[in-house]
């Protein structure tokens, strides 16, 4: 009965991800950060293959997933290109952008309902490679920000991560879809609303994430969802004032 007790316990081991998944989850990941962009050819799958260490039939299945997708489109004679409309009922919100700090609003309301959770599902089961991923994206932040270089990209690597470490697909398809709208402050996205980032700012975004990043590290859920509730309740608030501002300015002018 002990030895029962004992093997009921013990939990299965973890599958390992086939190699055409993790090919998939790195064309996806630079689809979504706009390493590659709409429109853009993917490498060929000579240099895929070459760059991944996996054979022809790999790639050529992660090329398949993605267009199944609706992610890349695959042209004869010319090759794999990524798409430029929308690929997900997510990727058609939001279209217009004549107020994009309303827009920003939106995004970050929607956001909250999926990010909380998502922070606290990734202290949960993030594994070690997965933290150090998260750990290099606020190391890279870090980095561009005492260059003086633009910090939106590796912000949305940052969360980017922290989905990717809830090991469940669909958090990192929507962060994905949302796209450059995701991080409203990117002074270098279409959806930015802002021209110029202070350093104060942009050093308080970081110490932001250090507080998530901190919790996912010693897997305290409830400390990570706090975090991440916290962060981005603050950038509502901070967007909210600068509509306020807007509003004023223009009943000034009237």
């Amino acid at each position: 009965m002990i030895v029962m007790s004992v093997i009921e316990a013990t939990p299965p081991p973890a599958r390992k991800p086939k190699l055409a998944e993790m090919v998939v989850e790195a064309l996806r990941k630079r689809i979504g950060s706009g390493e590659v962009g709409a429109g853009e050819k993917l490498p060929t799958e000579s240099q895929l293959t070459q760059h991944f260490g996996v054979s022809r039939t790999v790639v050529r299945e992660a090329i398949a997933a993605l267009a199944a997708d609706g992610l890349v489109q695959s042209r004869q004679g010319a090759g794999v290109f990524v798409m430029s409309g929308p690929t997900s009922a997510f990727s058609s919100i939001g279209g217009e952008r004549s107020n994009k700090i309303s827009v920003a609003l939106n995004v970050l309301e929607v956001r909250m309902g999926i990010e909380i959770e998502s922070a606290g599902l990734a202290a949960q089961r993030r594994s070690a490679s997965q933290e150090a991923a998260i750990l290099e994206a606020w190391n890279e932040f870090g980095r561009l920000l005492a260059i003086g270089n633009p910090t939106g990209k590796t912000d949305f690597a940052f969360h980017r991560a922290i989905a990717a470490a809830t090991n469940n697909p669909f958090y990192i398809e929507v962060l994905d879809a949302l796209g450059s709208r995701t991080i409203p402050c990117d002074v270098a996205s279409p959806w930015g609303t802002e021209s110029v980032l202070t350093y104060d700012y942009q050093a308080g975004l970081h110490e932001e994430h250090r507080r998530i990043l901190n919790a996912i590290s010693t897997r305290d859920a409830e400390g990570a969802r706090e975090a991440m509730r916290e962060h981005l309740s603050r950038s509502q608030d901070r967007y909210r004032a600068r509509l306020a501002e807007q509003s004023s300015s223009l009943q000034d002018l009237s």
